[in-house]
């Protein structure tokens, strides 16, 4: 790995990485924040946060005001990027919402992409292994959590591996995503036509058979969202519910889709996933 940057914050430290990737065949970067440490043999919970279209591994650490509550908590903080970059696929540079910083954590299946966009293994497996390995976490105790299209990323890493994380949240989830132009686009893109695909990578689908334990969800949402339509928030919590799951899905009045609202809210989803990721 090679370390791109170094921040002492909070009394801990705001790293970012770069290291080439077994999975997407090319270099991917992380970012991770290590809370203060009582002595060099302690080790933390893990948290990994997924980006949303367009994002990198720095909007997150620098917009979200993340690192007080981290250091607070004692949690170490992974944020990977959103998609594999520079590949050389001919249209991946085409539009915002599909190829390069749009992997949508997937593992595709087309040919065109299926040897490089290979988001879903890289963050449930490749990532946590090299994590593990080189960082002071504890990986019986990971929890996972993203916004809009990683909000999507992280509810389908929770449901599809029971037992990997000890709980999961969201802010404005793509939560329904056969049924989003932002999922339909990226599955007929990465997945083919084959809309049984689709369903396997769907949050809303794939919680209905869900058999992990029934650990409550937390989903912020903002009401005044241009995306609100397209993300179907509700409509997972109606599924999730039928599943036996407890789900925190709140509407807030008045914010939309950005960082200002996964601020506002980020101390209450640490707190949330600190009841879990304790003991």
């Amino acid at each position: 790995m090679e370390q791109i940057s170094n921040s002492k914050c909070f009394g801990g430290f705001q790293k970012v990485f770069k290291h080439p990737s077994s999975e997407t065949k090319c270099s991917m970067t992380f970012s991770i924040y290590i809370p203060p440490q009582s002595s060099p043999d302690e080790k933390f919970p893990v948290l990994y946060w997924l980006s949303g279209l367009t994002c990198t591994e720095q909007n997150f650490i620098t917009k979200s005001g993340v690192q007080r509550y981290a250091a607070e908590a004692k949690v170490v903080i992974v944020g990977p990027d959103t998609s594999p970059r520079g590949c050389n696929i001919e249209g991946e540079d085409d539009s915002w919402d599909f190829g390069t910083g749009a992997g949508f954590y997937v593992d595709a299946t087309e040919d065109k992409w299926k040897n490089n966009y290979r988001m879903y293994s890289y963050i449930t497996k490749e990532l946590p292994q090299l994590i593990t390995q080189h960082f002071p976490v504890d990986a019986s105790r990971q929890s996972i959590f993203g916004h809009s299209m990683g909000g999507h990323g992280a509810l389908i890493a929770f449901l599809k591996n029971p037992g990997q994380y000890r709980s999961v949240s969201a802010f404005a989830p793509i939560a329904n995503a056969s049924r989003s132009k932002f999922g339909i686009k990226c599955f007929d893109g990465y997945l083919g036509r084959d809309e049984a695909a689709w369903r396997a990578y769907d949050a809303t689908e794939v919680v209905k058979n869900y058999k992990g334990d029934k650990v409550e969800i937390l989903i912020d949402q903002g009401k005044a969202d241009d995306f609100f339509q397209d993300l179907m928030g509700d409509r997972f919590a109606e599924a999730a519910r039928g599943a036996g799951l407890a789900v925190q899905y709140r509407e807030h009045e008045g914010y939309d889709h950005g960082y200002y609202f996964i601020s506002t809210f980020i101390g209450e989803h640490i707190q949330h996933h600190m009841k879990y990721l304790r003991n």
